[in-house]
């Protein structure tokens, strides 16, 4: 029988030097943590597998820099075990910052309860950061405008694949770039883009101009590297570059520097790059949950979703996605969603 004084979780065995890989990680069982009077005891159902994990590996982000043995960072849905009396209640499902365990202990101020409406793997992934980064990029940063042509990479994971149909909503063409053809298969039969470029063909430049005759108005990078090098001369005049990830630097133990003339392009130009988090929009979550519920129930955008099984399953997730693995959100299941709660 499990011993419910005890807690599985991954942490990170030592620090990637170049692609990570399974030895980097390390499981580990460690007594049930103990809870503050102001926090919450949470048992894990979802943990989320994001890039970001990765970064926190390598180097400071909007978080410190991981150490060997410390937990791997995500985000989760979990149930209420215990918490303070004017804290959500036992039983009740919240969204949070935690980390790759099965259970946790955050401030009860960190937590957002969940409204009982559809499969909980929806509020980790378009109800989630996923979907909110999306939307905060395209519409706060980008503020994309009907008729214009939006290129986003990394198009076809938890972030990208809903971005680009946000954009094709608002009225724009929206362009994929994607690691390979079935990828972008998917990306024109099931979500709209209108074109997409596969960045592993050797006639990746030219296929790019031929996908974006008219340029480029707004540049959703996930991705940095040598494919911002590449989309940077296709960038129209008051163009616009959404700085949400790069990937390509994760796996790399001394990055490339940037573009070369950046600068000189962004004045030539009148562009502008913008890097954003999505607490900086936090007042408008709401709206925004509000708005890609409804867009949803109307057909308007389409939900891909990866969800493995087990919290051993999570260290070799992350390790597919840095190689391009994945389509959509990628998430593991640690538990089933409380009794009541509408199926996927």
């Amino acid at each position: 029988m499990p011993d419910h004084r005890m807690n599985r979780q991954i942490v990170m065995a030592e620090r990637p030097s170049g692609e990570l890989a399974l030895h980097h990680f390390r499981a580990e069982v460690v007594p049930m943590p103990e809870r503050p009077a102001d926090a919450v005891l949470l048992r894990n159902i979802l943990v989320s597998v994001a890039p970001g994990a990765r970064a926190a590996m390598q180097g400071p982000t909007h978080r410190p820099q991981l150490v060997p043995g410390e937990l791997i960072p995500s985000s989760v849905i979990a149930e209420v075990v215990a918490g303070p009396p004017d804290g959500p209640a036992p039983g009740s499902v919240v969204a949070g910052t935690a980390g790759w365990q099965e259970y946790s202990v955050v401030p009860a101020s960190a937590v957002r309860p969940l409204e009982p409406v559809g499969p909980l793997s929806q509020q980790l992934g378009f109800l989630g950061l996923n979907g909110l980064t999306a939307y905060f990029g395209i519409h706060a940063i980008a503020q994309v405008r009907a008729g214009e042509t939006v290129l986003v990479s990394g198009a076809a994971g938890g972030v990208g694949h809903l971005a680009g149909q946000l954009a094709r909503a608002a009225g724009a063409r929206a362009v994929g770039i994607s690691g390979s053809d079935d990828k972008n298969r998917i990306l024109e039969s099931k979500l709209g883009y209108a074109a997409t470029v596969d960045r592993r063909s050797a006639s990746f430049q030219d296929d790019l101009r031929a996908a974006c005759p008219d340029g480029v108005n707004v540049y959703f990078d996930n991705v940095g590297g040598p494919i911002l090098e590449s989309v940077l001369p296709l960038l129209v005049k008051h163009g616009r570059i959404v700085c949400c990830g790069v990937t390509s630097h994760y796996d790399l133990s001394d990055p490339p520097p940037g573009p070369r003339d950046l600068a000189v392009r962004l004045i030539a130009k009148s562009l502008r790059m913008e890097g954003f988090l999505v607490a900086d929009h936090r007042p408008r979550w709401d709206e925004a949950l509000r708005d890609l519920r409804r867009m949803h129930a109307a057909g308007e955008l389409t939900i891909l979703e990866d969800i493995r099984d087990g919290l051993d399953s999570a260290p070799a997730a992350l390790v597919g996605m840095m190689a391009g693995g994945n389509v959509g959100q990628l998430a593991v299941r640690l538990a089933q969603d409380p009794p009541g709660r509408p199926p996927a």
